[in-house]
């Protein structure tokens, strides 16, 4: 049976529509590092691991998104192993869009702050680069946003929707989920977006704004070991 898109998806974004956010090896790819943790394999043999391995410093981290648990070689740590949700936006609804507004590199320090404040999953200075993020603000301050992050031919996923603890509770994440996704429907792609298991306040909040679930996918952050220099 032919694989879908959605089941390979970072290596399906880094070979397609976001190459140019791609550093390669052989048969592995990975976003460059200042924009995103993700890489992926062409498959499990040792000769993928050896381009992985190839493409991270010594001590650094990288995490892949695979349908089967993933079992790396010895000169790899396994840092966390956990499941996410993939969940695709189906039945999006109209909502008033006038409190949110466009953000771009001006607003990176800010972003960066409020997704380390509430930890959406990982988020770094230049992860708006990879699509359009929008954002709500309250008194100049911005306490919520969500935006887009992996994208593959035919769909975009969404992500780093978050909002200020003393904000939360007045919709916001539901608005920006919404907002975005649409904006994803109406270039004719469908929206995605990846939750961990066991957010199942997340969960609940993203079945109500039209999404269903699709499959669960194993989330595995993988750390390369120094290899000793011989005598």
């Amino acid at each position: 049976m032919t694989a879908h898109i959605l089941d390979h998806p970072i290596w399906n974004a880094l070979t397609t529509r976001q190459s140019g956010f791609a550093e390669a090896d052989g048969l592995a790819r990975r976003y460059r590092p200042e924009i995103s943790l993700f890489a992926a394999i062409a498959d499990r043999t040792p000769d993928s691991f050896a381009s992985l391995r190839r493409l991270i410093p010594d001590g650094g981290t990288v995490a892949l998104f695979t349908i089967a648990p993933v079992t790396p070689p010895d000169d790899f740590e396994v840092t966390l192993a956990t499941t996410l949700e993939q969940m695709l936006g189906t039945e999006l609804v109209e909502a008033d869009e006038s409190a949110l507004s466009p953000l771009g590199v001006a607003d990176a320090p800010e972003m960066l702050d409020l997704a380390e404040l509430t930890k959406p999953g990982p988020y770094y200075l230049r992860t708006h680069e990879l699509g359009a993020f929008l954002g709500v603000r309250v008194g100049g301050q911005l306490v919520a946003m969500a935006g887009e992050r992996m994208r593959l031919n035919g769909f975009t996923e969404v992500t780093a929707v978050c909002t200020h603890p003393d904000h939360c509770g007045k919709g916001y994440g539901s608005l920006l989920l919404g907002a975005v996704a649409r904006r994803v429907r109406a270039r004719g792609e469908t929206p995605f977006l990846h939750v961990f298991s066991h957010n199942t306040q997340a969960i609940a909040l993203y079945l109500r704004s039209g999404f269903t679930h699709r499959q669960t996918m194993q989330l595995t952050v993988l750390a390369k070991r120094s290899v000793p220099t011989s005598v």
